[in-house]
């Protein structure tokens, strides 16, 4: 104790010490004096010692005696708390083990006479232990004296007390054996001869023992004395002794010290004269006594057994089986036949408790097991102790069932319910406890009415008792219902556990070492084998002792454990029990099958077979073979006749499934419960880890699997693993939830089962084929001659097994495959489809296998497993030939890469497939197929691609499925992909083959005949390629043309390049031409009538819903197409040769379908025609919807993402034709847009747009509903073409050409629109905007005007023929053109869905083409061209039609416009005319103009009552602005202009001035009057002019004067009245005119006086001033006037007057002058 020797902890020690004796000499001082003394004396003591010593411990041990003295007499006080500081001073000292043994013998004295007082017990207890515990001086005597003080204790009344003594006992008791075992250790090394002991050796012969051995083996054999209720010889001063507490330190001894006994003769003398015949005797109780009968007849009464004597017996008696079993075999045998008898239905049922947990402890022990097994079963006279064992607990269990037990009554319904009064005739509810409503069923058996619940009682492999624990018990405690089955049954299954796991191990050990000692002598030499067997033979004699024990054991077991097993599998109702059941029932059969032992290896199997199957369920193999002479076979157990309990039918177990039994002529269904599906389980189990050992039990188990598939409804899926199924026909399958949860995990174990195959040998696999092989055929006979679902177990397995086993495949391909071919022709529909499934899965698996050599080099094992699919092709039935074609297709898949020469084959499969087998045939072929193309092309032999292409345009001509046909198109356009990309390398090869064919081919002397010939082999291939495509151009069905037409062209275009150059003639003639003449055909004679829908449910859209109308789309298509490759690929074509030609053949096909009465073609053939000339007309967003399905001209080729159901990609080309061109083609010239130097070429391209023009735009004669009308896209496409055209030819472009020109323009414009079109096409009628036709209209005129303003003088002789064009389209705004007869609607009348035609909203067209007008005249006014032919009288002219409508004109816009244009016009005409004046060419103009003003300013139309005050004022100012040019244009030029002209103006100024109001008021006439602003203007120029010196004619001026004095006079007479009228009113105001009329004559005044002062004064008449003059009074007097308009106007008509206002002058002068 390094602990208590520092340092410190002596310093430590020396001063607790001094302070001890410190205090109990205070404590002492006053009543116990010498006490005092000695503890004082003791301090000097303790000080001494310390001050002398180094070694101050041992020589206070030394001194021990003294130093503890006074704490001995402090203790003799009896004074509590000085005993108590006494006793703790002691044990600090026994800490440090400073007592010597004198001291430890005066201490122990002290204590005794403590005990003898009672005082302190505790504390004593304590010390005793501290003593005994810490250190070895107490001895013999004094070791005897404290352990009897111990016990005295024990027996002491105070309950803490006894207890403390009774623990205080068991500690001591150890530590005295402790100590043997430590006194051994040391002496170990010496070695001692053993005197042997006399047999009569009295109780002292132990003189040979050590001392500590001595004290152990006096303190046993004392016990051993006490238990017998004998007198101790050591233990002296007892005083009392129970016989339970010696039991339990006799059986703790034997527990932890076992090697005391085994080590040391005169203990292990002891345990055989003394502990085996007190065991045996006190047993006596037990064995006599019988339950139930009564003590009162039997003449001496029968001692009772004592449940804790018993008890605690067996205990010992398990401790002696366990640890001395070698020493006390005889006695063990007793032992054991005694547990065995107290198994007895007639024993106390706490006796058969504790008995079966003393058995379940010898359970858990194999080893132990199997030495009872050498010791007794195999000796020749002894009793079969195992086999009673076993036998026993099997009997035990049946009487479990058979006599309910008779134990308390209370308690027979423990675990029942308690509302059920008690009664246990109703197993039914006893197994239910109700908990919230619910029902949980509690773990249990029950068999025949029996019902037994199952405790959960042990951890398995343990056995953890309850009974044998039970130390506290007096009396027999009430055992619950089920206990001591539960006990049983896991006896029995830990016997399984333990023997087989140990055997098992045994084996592997053997096995293992055979192995190794083989495989050290492996070398092949002669001696080496010799010594091999040398080696051997020892391990082989090993091995024989071995395995005859293993055979003796399960011989001796097997038929108990089965009876057992059997009967509890039956009754349990607990799945964990079950497992657990089957479990030891599945190792059992494992163990037998690897020991040999067949018979009961069938057994066991059978027994989980039938438990796997529904009650009485007709398996033959289960009664005919061996199994059926053991399950009828009674067993003899102990005398008792047991029958194997064969399964009762009426065990309460869930249903967890329904189905039908597997026989020809099903009776009804039949249920599985839960249990047969966890028998199952282990059935799969079984078979699964030990099929190795199954041999000819094969049969059996899949027999049995077979039929519990068929019940569950199991169904073979992929790989043969069986998936749960669809419910079969006749009555269903019904399963519960709880078993669809479990059938994925049974199908997997099944599959695993078929796995294992693998690890078998040769010979077990083929036992595994054979079997299955006799199942399978089974089924099939089964299945003849009904259509009932077959099984198909065995098929699904043989795949399986096939699949596990490729790695030597060869031994069972012919066998494998010949069986699986008889089922692929079988008449059952389902049998055979897996048949097939399980042919086509083995050979995809084969192939993909990595055999070593691999099938690369192994040809012949290639073909070996090819040989069956080539053989599928003789089967007929469709289903078959599906797989074998999904086979292909997986094989592709998988393969494809290095099928080599098979390739020939796997096309003929795909091409074998004719138009009439269906569509999914086909569809599967050609997913094949299209695996082929997108992937294996560059795998295969060159000459295989002719084929490849045949087969594709033979699926496009396909007419079962529409997508099918659509996408071997688009794969056709994948192969040419692959032709171009591979080119070089696939022409290498094929002209090396050809050289080959053609040698072939004159050694035979034949010719060689391909398609094409005289093209190289390549071009042929091409051609091939684009004839196929051709043919599909023009298939029935709309969406197959539509597509192959796409790729052909797009195949052209992009692939034409790797032609060589004499190809192209064919490729143009034979395949375009060729084309298009059969697609112009079957356009024209396509039929009319509406196609109602599209075949099923799809609606057809109204534009593709007549044949016509989806042949012109293909018409487009084609068209498009040509047109393009002619466009792109001109640089090739043109050296040609017959390109003329072949150009006016494209144009006829061109015009013939412009001219085409379908908006479609004619709309597509004139983009094929701006393409050909190589214009590319940008397309506006209003186009669109009018032309729905048009291909736009860069058209994307798109092979539409058709994706049939099955087809893994869609194939989607959006590269235009450009990139492509771009990507490939750079060795190429670039395609630029050439001109065609040929002229003819151009004018034949004139001449055909001219008849194009001309006819589609010539009104028909007649009208109804089905008049053709070209559409504004196609008018608009063909008027953009003209600009282009016109480029190539104005050289040559006469006048003549112009005229022609000028009619199609003007017949386009004025194509109506049908009111169905009307809303894409028209804006809304209020938006100014133009549609895309008329500005093409302008943009065409724009071109021309150009062109001549640049072009020679010649040229300039076209303007007036422009400007006639343009003006009549200006008129075009109030006249709207006719189109022959058509009546028009105008658009807001329009309905549109009805067939009418539609006016265009011709203003903004007009007004535009006005605008041109002014542009073109403010450039070209001063032409000759333009002087000469009156250009600008026409255009007055044109403008004085809307001028004159003004406000009738149909939009205001016009006028306005018509104004502004005027005005433009004239500030650049009218000089010209004034320099032209003298030549005459502008005369007829004036009129014309003159008139012009006269209908603009005194306009008929009446502006519409909505106007504005302010839109009348811009109005005005418009008529002002007029006026304004009049004054500044055309006035001060009055010489170079004629004289009616100017006359025409004045009077016209003087109708605008105040003349023009009229004295009659009418409404209408009110809005004129208030134009004053006009008004004033006009009267202003028109004083201007009057009083202008430049008056020429003397008439002018009197037109002026004269309207002066009239307007003055006027005046005059408005005023008078108005004062008259105002006076007579009174109150009531004027009517608003005649206000307004006084207002306008006031403001005439002021105006006047203003235009006279500004006027040179002799310009004025004497006459005007007086008449002015006079008006004052008259004005004077309207001051009175009410109304506040009239005050102001007459404020300002009064202010000039001012002016007049001077000094009188002298009267003559006035009157003369």
């Amino acid at each position: 104790m390094s602990g208590t020797n520092s340092p410190e902890a002596v310093k430590k020690l020396l001063e607790n010490m001094q302070s001890d004796l410190r205090t109990l000499s205070l404590e002492c001082k006053k009543k116990f004096p010498p006490v005092k003394e000695a503890a004082e004396s003791g301090i000097i003591k303790v000080k001494t010692i310390a001050a002398r010593n180094t070694e101050i411990l041992a020589a206070l041990k030394e001194n021990s005696s003294e130093v503890v003295q006074p704490f001995l007499m402090g203790c003799g006080t009896k004074e509590p708390k000085i005993t108590q500081l006494c006793l703790a001073a002691i044990q600090r000292l026994m800490s440090h083990e400073v007592v010597s043994e004198t001291a430890a013998g005066n201490i122990i004295n002290m204590l005794w006479q403590l005990m003898e007082n009672s005082l302190e017990e505790l504390k004593l207890l304590q010390t005793v232990l501290v003593l005994l515990t810490t250190n070895t001086v107490v001895h013999d005597e004094a070791l005897s004296k404290a352990i009897v003080l111990c016990f005295r204790l024990h027996f002491t009344k105070d309950n803490i007390t006894n207890n403390t003594a009774a623990a205080t006992v068991r500690q001591v008791v150890t530590v005295v054996f402790e100590r043997m075992v430590a006194e051994d250790e040391r002496h170990r090394d010496i070695i001692e001869q053993p005197v042997l002991i006399q047999g009569n050796s009295n109780r002292r012969s132990v003189s040979t023992l050590k001392p500590c051995a001595k004290d152990a083996y006096m303190l046993f054999q004392d016990l051993c004395q006490l238990v017998n209720a004998d007198a101790p010889y050591w233990l002296v001063g007892m005083t009392e002794m129970t016989r339970t507490f010696g039991l339990e330190l006799l059986e703790s001894v034997l527990n932890d010290f076992p090697q005391v006994f085994l080590q040391h003769q005169e203990f292990s003398f002891l345990l055989k004269e003394r502990v085996c015949p007190l065991v045996i005797k006190l047993f006596s109780p037990n064995i006599k006594f019988r339950q139930g009968s009564s003590t009162s007849s039997s003449p001496a009464p029968v001692e009772k057994p004592y449940f804790p004597i018993c008890m605690r017996l067996l205990r010992v008696v398990s401790v002696l089986i366990k640890q001395f079993y070698s020493l006390l075999v005889t006695e063990c045998e007793i032992f054991l036949s005694l547990l065995v008898k107290f198994l007895d239905a007639d024993k106390p049922q706490w006796l058969r408790a504790v008995a079966v947990e003393s058995i379940h402890r010898l359970c858990v022990q194999p080893q132990l097991l199997r030495s009872f097994c050498q010791s007794y079963d195999m000796k020749q006279h002894s009793t079969k102790v195992f086999r009673d064992i076993v036998n026993a607990l099997g009997s035990f269990i049946q009487s479990l069932f058979l006599v309910p037990p008779t134990g308390n009554p209370a308690t027979t319904n423990q675990a029942g319910n308690n509302n059920s009064g008690g009664s246990v005739s109703a197993p039914a509810n006893t197994g239910m406890v109700g908990i919230g409503g619910g029902v949980t069923l509690l773990p249990a058996f029950e068999y025949r009415g029996t019902w037994i619940p199952i405790l959960t009682i042990t951890v398995q492999g343990s056995a953890k008792a309850t009974y044998l624990e039970m130390l506290d018990k007096v009396e027999p405690p009430t055992i619950p219902e089920g206990y001591a089955m539960s006990v049983a049954f896991h006896c029995l299954l830990d016997l399984v556990r333990g023997i087989t796991s140990m055997i098992e191990g045994e084996l592997g050990e053997i096995e293992t070492e055979c192995q190794t000692t083989t495989e050290e002598v492996s070398s092949p030499t002669q001696s080496s084998e010799q010594q091999d067997l040398q080696s051997t033979s020892d391990q082989m004699d090993k091995e024989i002792v071995s395995r005859a024990v293993w055979e003796e054991m399960v011989n001796a077991c097997w038929c108990g454990l089965l009876a057992a097993l059997s009967l509890l599998l039956d009754a349990s109702t607990d799945e964990a029990a079950t497992e657990n059941i089957l479990k030891a029932e599945l190792t059992m059969a494992a163990l037998c099958g690897r020991l040999g032992l067949v018979t009961s290896r069938d057994a066991f199997i059978t027994a989980i077979c039938k438990g796997s199957l529904p009650p009485h369920y007709a398996l033959t193999v289960l009664n005919t073979t061996t199994a059926a002479t053991l399950s009828n076979k009674s067993y003899s157990i102990q005398g008792q006749s047991v029958m194997m309990i064969s399964p009762s039918s009426e065990s309460h177990q869930q249903v967890v499934a329904v189905g039908q039994p597997l026989a020809v002529q099903p009776q009804g269904t039949v249920m599985l419960t839960s249990k047969n599906i966890q028998c199952m389980r282990t059935l799969l189990n079984l078979a699964h880890c030990h099929g190795a050992v199954l041999g000819t039990s094969w049969q059996l188990v899949l027999a049995t699997l077979q039929h519990l598939v068929w019940i569950l409804g199991l169904k073979p899926s992929s790989g043969g693993a069986l998936k749960p199924g669809r419910a079969v026909e006749g009555p269903s399958t019904v399963l519960t939830t709880a078993v669809m949860t479990d059938l994925p995990v049974i199908s997997n174990i099944l599959s695993r089962l078929f796995e294992s195959s693998q690890y078998l040998d040769d010979v077990s696999l083929h036992h595994l084929i054979n079997a299955l092989c006799s199942l399978s055929l089974e089924a099939m006979d089964m299945a003849y001659g009904n259509n009932k679902e077959p099984s198909l177990f065995a098929v699904a397995k043989l795949l399986e097994t096939g699949l596990v086993n490729m790695h030597r495949i060869e031994i069972l391909w012919r066998p494998l495959t010949g069986h699986l071919l008889e089922v692929c022709q079988h008449p059952n529909s389902r049998m055979r489809e897996w048949g097939a499934e399980a042919l086509t899965s083995l050979i995809k698996a084969g192939l993909t296998f990595n055999h070593d050599p691999p099938l690369s080099q192994n040809q012949r094992l290639q073909l070996l497993l090819l040989n069956p699919l080539k053989e599928m092709s003789n089967i007929n039935h469709p289903d078959i030939r599906l797989k074998q074609l999904e086979c292909v297709l997986q094989i592709l898949q998988s393969q494809g890469d290095s099928l080599g020469p098979g390739w020939p084959l796997v096309l003929g499969v795909m091409g074998a497939i004719r138009n009439d087998q269906g569509e999914s045939l086909i569809r599967t072929a050609f997913q094949c197929l299209q695996l082929v193309v997108t992937d294996f092309l560059p795998t295969m032999p060159c000459t295989c691609l002719q084929i490849v292409v045949d087969v594709a345009g033979s699926f496009g001509l396909h007419n079962q499925e529409l997508n099918i046909s659509l996408t071997s198109i688009g794969l056709l356009w994948n192969i040419s992909d692959y032709f171009f990309q591979r080119g070089e390398t696939i022409e290498k090869e094929l002209n090396k083959e050809e050289a080959a064919q053609q040698k072939q081919a004159e050694e035979k002397g034949v010719v060689l005949n391909r398609p094409f010939h005289p093209a190289p082999p390549f071009d042929c291939l091409w051609l091939c390629l684009y004839a196929k495509l051709g043919e599909l151009c023009v298939d029935p069905r709309p969406a197959v043309r539509k597509s192959a037409g796409q790729t052909l062209f797009s195949t052209i275009g992009a692939h034409g390049t790797l032609l060589q150059h004499s190809t192209w003639h064919t490729v143009i003639w034979k395949v375009l031409f060729h084309l298009l003449d059969r697609v112009r055909e079957s356009s024209t004679t396509a039929d009319k009538e509406k196609i109602e829908s599209g075949g099923g449910n799809i609606l057809i859209h109204h534009s593709r819903d007549t044949a016509e109308k989806q042949w012109a789309e293909t018409w487009v298509l084609t068209l498009a197409g040509v047109a393009r490759i002619f466009n792109t690929r001109r640089y090739l074509l043109q050296p040609l040769g017959d390109f003329s030609r072949a150009w006016d053949v494209l144009l006829d096909h061109i015009q013939s379908a412009a001219l085409s009465k379908n908006n479609e073609v004619s709309l597509a053939a004139l983009k094929s025609f701006q393409e050909i000339l190589q214009i590319v007309s940008p397309v506006r967003d209003s186009d669109k919807p009018e032309t729905p399905p048009v291909v736009n001209v860069p058209v994307p080729v798109l092979i539409g993402s058709i994706s049939g159901p099955g087809l893994s990609r869609p194939f989607v080309r959006t590269d235009s034709i450009g990139e492509r061109l771009g990507r490939y083609s750079s060795s190429e010239p670039p395609v630029v847009t050439d001109e065609l130097e040929d002229l003819n070429l151009w004018w034949a391209a004139w001449n055909t747009w001219y008849r194009i023009g001309s006819e589609s735009t010539k009104p028909p004669i007649t009208f109804d509903k089905l008049t053709f009308i070209p559409s504004q896209p196609f008018l608009t496409a063909l008027i953009q073409i003209f600009p282009a055209l016109y480029q190539h030819i104005k050289t040559g472009f006469n006048m003549d050409d112009l005229q022609k020109l000028g009619v199609i323009l003007h017949s386009a414009i004025s194509v109506p629109i049908s009111s169905d079109a009307s809303p894409f096409i028209l804006p809304s009628y209020t938006e100014a905007v133009l549609t895309s036709l008329q500005e093409a209209v302008l943009t065409a005129l724009d071109v021309l005007q150009k062109a001549i303003c640049v072009g020679p003088e010649n040229m300039q002789i076209m303007y007036p023929a422009i400007f006639d064009q343009l003006l009549a389209f200006v008129e075009f705004s109030c006249k709207p053109p006719q189109y022959g007869q058509l009546e028009t609607k105008h658009i807001a009348n329009a309905k549109y869905n009805q067939a009418e035609w539609v006016a265009l909203n011709y203003v903004p067209f007009a007004e535009r083409s006005l605008e041109v007008v002014v542009d073109l005249y403010q450039k070209t006014a001063c032409h000759k061209a333009v002087v000469n032919e009156k250009v600008l009288q026409n255009i007055i002219k044109t403008l004085r039609v809307p001028l004159s409508l003004k406000y009738s004109c149909p939009s205001e816009s016009t006028w306005k416009l018509a104004v502004s244009s005027l005005l433009k016009v004239l500030s650049i005409g009218l000089p010209v005319a004034r320099q032209h004046a003298s030549s005459g060419k502008f005369d007829s103009m004036w009129p014309e103009l003159a008139n012009t003003f006269e209908d603009f300013l005194f306009t008929k139309s009446i502006p519409p009552d909505n106007l504005s005050i302010q839109e009348f004022q811009r109005n005005e100012s418009i008529d002002v602005e007029v006026v304004q040019l009049i004054s500044t244009e055309i006035l001060p030029y009055a010489n170079f202009i004629p004289k009616e002209f100017v006359g025409q103006i004045m009077t016209m100024l003087n109708k605008g001035s105040i003349h023009s109001q009229s004295s009659s008021f009418t409404e209408a006439e009110i809005d004129i009057r208030l134009r004053e602003e006009f008004s004033k203007m006009c009267f202003e120029t028109l004083l201007q002019f009057s009083f202008s010196n430049k008056v020429t004619t003397p008439q002018e001026g009197y037109i002026s004067r004269m309207a002066l004095s009239v307007l003055l006079k006027r005046s005059q007479d408005v005023l008078h009245r108005y004062i008259e009228d105002e006076r007579l009113s009174g109150k009531c105001p004027l009517p608003r005119q005649q206000v307004t009329e006084i207002i306008f004559v006031l403001k005439a005044v002021s105006t006047l006086i203003d235009s006279l002062k500004k006027t040179q004064p002799e310009n004025v008449d004497g006459n005007t001033w007086a008449q002015v003059i006079a008006l004052y009074p008259t004005l004077v007097e309207c001051i009175t006037c009410s109304s506040s308009e009239v005050c102001s106007a007459l404020k300002e008509a009064l202010v000039p007057f001012k002016d007049f206002m001077q000094p009188p002058a002298s009267r003559v002068q006035n009157g003369e002058s």
